[in-house]
């Protein structure tokens, strides 16, 4: 009889899981019943794809060119369902997080260097969802100052956090919640747009750019979609949770994650498409002026669209900011366990990661500017994640059965080969200035 180790001394709400999870291993459950314990750590993963940088790209990207930008934000979430799966992947067939295989593979000054990276793109990431969930409290609430919106924002990604304690189905839980928060808002707000049926359907299915402002929007729109602290978490996120004995019993989780990922990257990437639809709908050619940051955008919706639609903004917003902030912190620590076999708290880690972001506030730069060139100081840190996660699952005495198919190893070396192209030429622009 197949076997999952369900971990004894595991907590009542993961014993229940483990002991799902093992009876959809022996066949005793089948279809959405079986899958339903395997499902989790995608939606965590997700979180880091909707994440307040999102917002500020896409809204940008919508309000200038309308929908020209969203086969950016299609490629872009596919992308990511490929590489998620991957991740997903490695966990399942080695035991170790992606990490923890640089760490076995590549020599130390390697592995030092790719710590060294992972952390400033962490610390990226971290700015733009710690001010993002500070701006949505101050959006909602405007006699709140931005200052302590942010420590607001700090005490309630504390709690999230502490949740994890408890088990890591009720962080799942709660992550979940919040991503429907935001499906629930943008859902309305596409209800109150009306956005052109044509436009939709053009944008998405005909790439083009128009000037090297969209070029530096959609690198922006690819550093916020296709996330590098994520790829390092997912690989975490399965690397214990239902542990498979034999390699069947591998190939059999893997087909449940997979599930887990393309309806979770499925969500993240409409409403991706949702923010970027919205904003072409109520702000493109619409004599209102450029909207460049996401306190012109929520009071823009507000004017154009009515019916609480800035609320509904605000609320979307402020659940972003704290679930991807509380994702971002545990992908950190990750990263520093994984590289270089180091563990510090996770609430001391949340300070000290939260600090560059309440300097900016405390300083008075201007958060959504500071929000879009994070996502593109996170565009240069996909490769670093990309290509060791490509050797790895091409490499079958690592993976086992589950290693790569040929044809999966040629998309992601194309994928990779379209990132690193994209950002170079980012790179090119930023330099010359132009």
């Amino acid at each position: 009889m197949p076997r999952v180790e369900p971990a004894v001394a595991a907590l009542p709400g993961e014993e229940r899981v483990l002991r799902a999870a093992e009876k959809a291993l022996n066949g005793q459950t089948r279809g959405l019943r079986a899958l339903v314990p395997f499902l989790g750590p995608a939606f965590v993963a997700a979180v880091a794809y909707v994440d307040p940088g999102n917002f500020a790209t896409n809204i940008a990207g919508g309000a200038q060119y309308g929908y020209m930008l969203l086969w950016v934000v299609l490629t872009a979430n596919l992308m990511a369902m490929l590489i998620q799966s991957m991740s997903a992947k490695l966990g399942i067939a080695t035991g170790l997080n992606l990490a923890e295989v640089c760490r076995e593979k590549f020599p130390r000054r390697v592995t030092f260097g790719l710590w060294i990276q992972a952390e400033v793109i962490a610390m990226a990431t971290d700015l733009a969802e710690f001010i993002g969930a500070a701006i949505g409290i101050h959006l909602l609430f405007p006699g709140v100052p931005l200052f302590v919106a942010g420590v607001i924002t700090a005490f309630a990604a504390f709690g999230i956090l502490a949740i994890q304690s408890r088990g890591f189905r009720g962080f799942e839980a709660v992550i979940a919640a919040l991503v429907g928060v935001i499906v629930a808002a943008f859902a309305f707000e596409v209800f109150l747009a009306r956005p052109s049926v044509g436009g939709v359907v053009s944008g998405l299915f005909t790439p083009r750019f128009d000037g090297t402002e969209s070029v530096l929007l959609g690198a922006g729109i690819l550093g916020a979609t296709v996330m590098p602290h994520v790829i390092y978490l997912h690989s975490a996120l399965t690397q214990r949770r239902i542990i498979g004995v034999t390699e069947t019993e591998k190939r059999k989780i893997f087909r449940f994650e997979r599930w887990d990922v393309i309806i979770a990257m499925g969500i993240a990437g409409l409403i991706n498409i949702s923010m970027l639809t919205i904003a072409a709908a109520a702000f493109y050619h619409q004599d209102i002026g450029p909207i460049q940051s996401l306190e012109q955008a929520f009071n823009a919706l507000g004017a154009r669209l009515g019916h609480g639609a800035d609320i509904f903004f605000g609320l979307g917003l402020l659940a972003s900011g704290l679930s991807s902030s509380s994702v971002g912190t545990l992908s950190g620590q990750v990263v520093m366990q994984g590289f270089i076999r180091r563990r510090i708290p996770l609430f001391l880690r949340r300070a000290i990661t939260m600090a560059p972001a309440l300097i900016v506030i405390a300083v008075g730069l201007d958060p959504s500017r500071s929000l879009v060139l994070s996502q593109v100081v996170l565009s240069f840190g996909i490769p670093f994640a990309l290509i060791p996660l490509l050797l790895f699952c091409r490499d079958r005495e690592l993976m086992g059965t589950l290693v790569n198919r040929r044809v999966t190893t040629v998309v992601a070396t194309v994928v990779i080969a379209v990132i690193v192209s994209l950002n170079v030429f980012l790179l090119t622009l930023l330099i010359s200035g132009r």
